[in-house]
């Protein structure tokens, strides 16, 4: 793990600024970078976790300035939990993304105490300090995730749709492969967008090729999956990511099943493979 500066707020550009959260992991790189729009007043992009030093340096950012709007991308425990604390301390309404409700094994990951005071549909804008940032509905990742576009400045805040450090885990039944696919390559068509800034590592300064790359990398794994079940005939979900990730690290093995699993349920909806018995096969 590199060395990050915690609490320290950083600027990207004139009215823009990010903080990162301490919060890493393996599936967090470095931890959660908050974005701050705006000068004489601000946004604030996904407040990360509700962790009391963290607020502080938040608050401490913020040095005083009018909160107009607390937005948030998606409900993972790692970009909303925040929203509530700041805007119990700034008096700022939480807008964003729907809530969701998740049973099952992905419950623990998601918020289920966000509570936004307004829902943004895909297209709907807020205006802060003269910059007006404009949802943009990316399903995927999760069901509810949105960027929000600044078009005027070419800046568009991916949260984790698009990240700077990794491509994103798709974890079924939320999370959808071909729902991701799709995002994508309505991102692919926003060739006004300069820069992204995600919510987890750097900036992306070429964010088409990017955009290119990973939309390469989905299908090339689809077709990898294809081979493998060509080849042996059938497989279980285990198997196949072992075959296919055969250099990875342990921690991330849950990540790379539930992203195969999102690949293999969206080949089944498209009637190229077929399931019985936890044995994945070809549909023919």
């Amino acid at each position: 793990m590199v060395d990050a500066p915690y609490g320290q707020l950083i600027e990207v550009e004139p009215g823009v600024a990010r903080l990162l959260a301490p919060n890493p992991s393996p599936y967090t790189f470095t931890g959660t970078q908050v974005h701050l729009v705006g000068q004489s007043e601000l946004a604030i992009i996904d407040p990360g976790p509700a962790e009391p030093g963290h607020l502080d340096a938040l608050v401490a950012a913020i040095a005083g300035r009018p909160v107009a709007a607390i937005l948030v991308t998606h409900t993972h425990r790692d970009h909303s939990p925040g929203a509530a604390p700041l805007a119990e301390r700034t008096g700022a309404p939480v807008i964003g993304c729907a809530p969701l409700v998740v049973e099952g094994d992905q419950e623990s990951g998601f918020d289920r105490s966000y509570a936004p005071d307004r829902v943004l549909a895909d297209g709907e804008s807020v205006t802060v300090d003269g910059r007006t940032l404009t949802a943009v509905h990316t399903p995927g990742h999760t069901s509810n995730h949105l960027c929000f576009a600044d078009d005027a400045a070419g800046l568009l805040f991916t949260g984790d749709h698009v990240m700077g450090w990794s491509t994103s885990v798709v974890i079924p039944p939320d999370g959808n492969m071909g729902d991701y696919l799709a995002s994508l390559m309505r991102l692919r068509e926003r060739t006004h967008d300069r820069l992204y800034l995600p919510a987890h590592g750097d900036p992306v300064g070429d964010p088409h090729r990017l955009v290119r790359g990973m939309i390469s990398h989905r299908l090339q794994r689809e077709r990898q999956l294809l081979r493998l079940l060509d080849e042996y005939g059938s497989s279980t979900l285990e198997a196949l990511v072992g075959w296919a990730y055969p250099a990875l690290d342990k921690r991330l093995i849950p990540a790379a099943q539930a992203t195969a699993l999102a690949h293999l349920l969206d080949l089944q909806a498209r009637g190229l493979v077929r399931e019985a018995m936890e044995q994945w096969m070809p549909a023919s």
